[in-house]
């Protein structure tokens, strides 16, 4: 199974980012975006993994989540990683939250009690929006650019469990199947 842990955005926070991010979609309609009911913001992803491996990390996840009170997180500017002149991935930042980063740390570890490696690099949480299959002439990576400093969204979210998907890859794109949900705070 190919597993990852995220937070889902409900229908309201994909309208904001559907009319957000229409002007990006219209300058840049050759990129990979990512379809609506596949956004989210990545927490962990873990790859493939046993079968028997999912009911540990059910309650690993639900170890992490009962600890923590819902949270809110601000979805705010646009981005590319590395960045606009090499982009890979445009994504929409959610801002440095510290009960975010303790609830993703808090994961990390009750997956480390797991037996799952610790991702090596900080925490940016972000929202993917689209992938940059081939590689783009610099004049349109510009124009990205310049269309991604104009979107203006503002969205507060209230995360209230930590959602883990089974990722099944496809020629389509891959299909999302919600395994578990662990709702903050043990509700």
């Amino acid at each position: 199974m190919r597993l990852f842990f995220a937070i889902e955005l409900g229908d309201d926070v994909l309208d904001l980012l559907d009319e957000a991010t229409a002007l990006l979609h219209a300058e840049a309609p050759e990129l990979a975006w990512v379809p609506r009911d596949k956004r989210h913001l990545t927490l962990k992803f873990l790859g493939d993994v046993d079968d028997s491996a999912a009911a540990r990390l059910v309650e690993a996840v639900d170890r992490a989540a009962v600890r923590h009170r819902p949270v809110e997180m601000h979805i705010r500017e646009v981005g590319a990683f590395p960045n606009f002149r090499r982009a890979r991935v445009v994504w929409i930042g959610v801002e440095q939250e510290p009960r975010l980063e303790l609830l993703h740390h808090d994961l990390e570890l009750a997956c480390a009690e797991e037996g799952f490696e610790v991702e090596g690099r900080p925490f940016r949480p972000h929202i993917t929006l689209a992938r940059v299959r081939a590689p783009l002439p610099v004049e349109r990576l510009r124009a990205l650019a310049r269309a991604a400093r104009r979107v203006r969204m503002q969205a507060n979210v209230q995360v209230e469990r930590i959602t883990l998907f089974e990722s099944t890859l496809a020629p389509t794109g891959a299909r999302y199947r919600r395994i578990h949900a662990a709702p903050l705070g043990g509700r």
